[in-house]
């Protein structure tokens, strides 16, 4: 593929993970999957190192790098418990949006 094509083809996702002692980590990725693996394997940031497992719990699709390091960048300044309450009004809202499907 040409790589100016995947440039533009790229997704890039800003994403909390909960980790084993009850905190949660922002972060920004473009492959969620590996992202997890790296974080659970304790190589990936060096704050989720040591309080591993952890486990994915919000995913935003971001337009592209930039916005989603934007976003994380104002996640990060949330204290723990705004970054929770984001996860869970998250939840309320896709709950919603399945009852009314």
């Amino acid at each position: 593929m040409n790589e100016h094509v995947e440039k533009f083809t790229k997704h890039w996702f800003c994403y909390l993970v909960g980790c084993a002692d009850g905190t949660i980590y922002c972060g920004i990725t473009d492959n969620l999957e590996k992202r997890m693996a790296t974080h659970n394997a304790g190589k990936g940031a060096k704050y989720t190192r040591g309080r591993g497992p952890v486990q994915l719990m919000h995913a935003e699709l971001c337009a592209d790098k930039s916005a989603a390091m934007k976003r994380e960048k104002h996640i990060k300044r949330l204290t723990q418990k705004e970054k929770k309450a984001l996860y869970e009004n998250r939840q309320e809202t896709d709950r919603f949006m399945v009852e009314i499907e």
